[in-house]
C-alpha cells in the first residue's frame, strides 16, 4: 500500500521541514520522503535498515539506496535477508570517503533515488544508508529530509559526550545494541544524560534489535515523519 501523492507542498508541521528544491517530480506528484540513516561503522545501520523495511513494508511503499567505498555489500545483506523485492534496493559505490557522497556531491545518490522513483514508483519513503563515518558525517538536506544517526554501546558510553554533528544535529539519535551493555561495560544511564545535554530537546531512542521491541520506537519516528510530509 502506498499513500497518496498528489499534494505538491512540502511544508512540514511538527517534523523536519523539506528543504530540497524538487520536492514536487516533474508529473506533478510530490516525491517520496528521504530519510537518512548515518554512524560508525558497525553500528548497526543496515540492520536498522532492514528491521524498519520489515516494520514498514505492508503498509508503505518503500525503497531504500546503500552507499558502500568499493563494494555493494550493504545492498547485498539487504537482498539476502529478503526485506524487499530486489527491485527496491540500490546500491551507490561512493570511490571515497562516504561523506564525500551524503554531503558534498551527492549527485549519484540523487541518481539512485530518482531512478528508483521512476522504476517501482510511487514511493512514500526512500532509505539513503551511507556508508560508515565518524561522528561529523551528515547528510546534505539537498538529499534527505529528515536524518537519523546511529550509534551503539559497544563504541564507548562516552561517543554522546564527545558530540560531533551527527550526534548533535541529527534529527533522531539512535543508541544501538543496548543488549550488549552489561558485556562492554557501557553506562545507559549515564549515556542518556550525556546525550540529552548535547542533544537538548531533540530526541533519542535507545533500541536493542534483539528485543520484543525492537525497531518499533524508530519505526514510529518514521511515521510520524511520513504523516507530517504527508499533510503538509
Amino acid at each position: 500500500m502506498h499513500l497518496d501523492h498528489s499534494d505538491p507542498h512540502s511544508h512540514s508541521h511538527d517534523g523536519p521541514a523539506a528543504v530540497s528544491a524538487d520536492a514536487v517530480r516533474p508529473d506533478g506528484r510530490r516525491r517520496a520522503l528521504r530519510i537518512g540513516l548515518g554512524g560508525p561503522v558497525g553500528s548497526g545501520k543496515t540492520a536498522t535498515v532492514a528491521a524498519l523495511c520489515r516494520a514498514l513494508r505492508d503498509e508503505l511503499s518503500l525503497a531504500v539506496v546503500t552507499n558502500d567505498i568499493y563494494t555493494r555489500e550493504d545492498a547485498a545483506f539487504l537482498l539476502r535477508e529478503a526485506v524487499l523485492p530486489p527491485e527496491r534496493i540500490t546500491a551507490v559505490e561512493t570511490g571515497a570517503c562516504p561523506h564525500t557522497a551524503i554531503r558534498d556531491d551527492i549527485s549519484a545518490n540523487l541518481e539512485a533515488v530518482e531512478d528508483l522513483e521512476d522504476e517501482v514508483g510511487p514511493l512514500d519513503l526512500v532509505l539513503v544508508e551511507s556508508g560508515g563515518d565518524n561522528l561529523t558525517a551528515t547528510f546534505s538536506r539537498g538529499l534527505v529530509d529528515a536524518q537519523l544517526f546511529v550509534i551503539d554501546v559497544a563504541g564507548g558510553d562516552d561517543i554522546p559526550r564527545k558530540g560531533g554533528p551527527g550526534v548533535t544535529t541529527a534529527d533522531l539519535l539512535v543508541v544501538n545494541k543496548t543488549d550488549l551493555a552489561p558485556y562492554v561495560g557501557s553506562d545507559l544511564q549515564r549515556m542518556a544524560r550525556d546525550a540529552k545535554e548535547q542533544r537538548a530537546e531533540l530526541p533519542v531512542v535507545f533500541q536493542s534489535l534483539r528485543s520484543e521491541e525492537g525497531v518499533s520506537e524508530v519505526a514510529a519516528w518514521v511515521r510520524q515523519r511520513l504523516a507530517d510530509w504527508t499533510a503538509a
